[in-house]
């Protein structure tokens, strides 16, 4: 179960998770979901190393073996609680915290899961005052229309504190862009690979050190080593770009006639002339 979850969090997880970080855009729990169906879907289809077959295939087959579950098996997934509203209009849930209409701070509201959904109620009417998407334990799930304005958008990006992270930074977002990235990846040197970096800036000069930074973003190579690799190789390295739009031309059009006007005459079905 481990190497399992191992194996999810490097070949799904990470990279995910590192590409939204880079575009700076938030991951949902439905997309992540999405993702998690279409990676599943991809490697069950594929040959297992541990029992040599794939696993799509090995179901099928194991399934006549499969008994059914005992009638009085234990109940899955949690009924309906009573939650009190607190005085920042929220409820906790699963140990996250998820907001409500300010108009109920100080009343009870029922809590029920729906298909991933937390949909929270008034216990007398039943109607439905807020729905939120499940989000893990220690988060918060906010809406912006249960308060009198939108909440301002959180500042994502790094926060340098040392000289050499202030001097790194100031090269401009590509270096921001590198940072986000390596810190996505896990990269526990960072620290000294700043310094490593503002080194290579200083012997190759400081655009050709944004340039190869804004390649290692491209390409998604957050160390040191990597950015000094795309310094050592210089400017003759291939650019990729993006397709362009499909080029749509009027020709002209030419009259055309039958082949039977090509036919030769007199000549035999046997295709001797006679």
């Amino acid at each position: 179960m481990e190497n399992l979850c191992g194996y999810a969090q490097d070949d799904l997880a990470v990279p995910l998770l590192t590409e939204a970080a880079i575009a700076g855009e938030p991951v949902d729990l439905r997309a992540l979901n999405d993702h998690a169906a279409a990676w599943c879907a991809e490697v069950n289809a594929a040959v297992h190393s541990e029992i040599c077959a794939v696993p799509d295939e090995r179901l099928v087959e194991e399934r006549t073996v499969l008994k059914a579950l005992p009638s009085l098996r234990l109940e899955i997934g949690a009924g309906s609680v009573r939650r009190k509203v607190d005085s920042l209009s929220c409820i906790r849930y699963g140990s996250a915290r998820y907001s409500v209409p300010q108009r109920l701070v100080g009343a009870t509201v029922a809590a029920v899961v729906d298909h991933g959904a937390l949909i929270l109620l008034e216990p007398a009417t039943g109607v439905i005052v807020a729905e939120h998407e499940l989000v893990g334990p220690g988060e918060v799930s906010i809406l912006d229309d249960h308060y009198d304005g939108p909440r301002p958008a959180p500042s994502r990006g790094p926060r340098p504190k040392t000289q050499a992270e202030k001097q790194f930074c100031a090269l401009g977002p590509e270096a921001e862009q590198f940072l986000v990235g390596a810190a996505a990846i896990g990269n526990t040197r960072l620290k000294s690979e700043i310094d490593t970096l503002l080194g290579l800036g200083a012997a190759h000069g400081e655009q050709a050190l944004v340039d190869a930074l804004r390649r290692a973003v491209a390409f998604r190579r957050f160390r040191a080593a990597d950015v000094r690799s795309i310094l050592d190789a210089g400017t003759g390295t291939p650019q990729p770009r993006p397709a362009g739009d499909a080029l749509v031309l009027d020709l002209p059009s030419a009259p055309t006639r039958s082949l039977d006007a090509y036919k030769i005459a007199g000549t035999s079905t046997d295709g001797t002339a006679s």
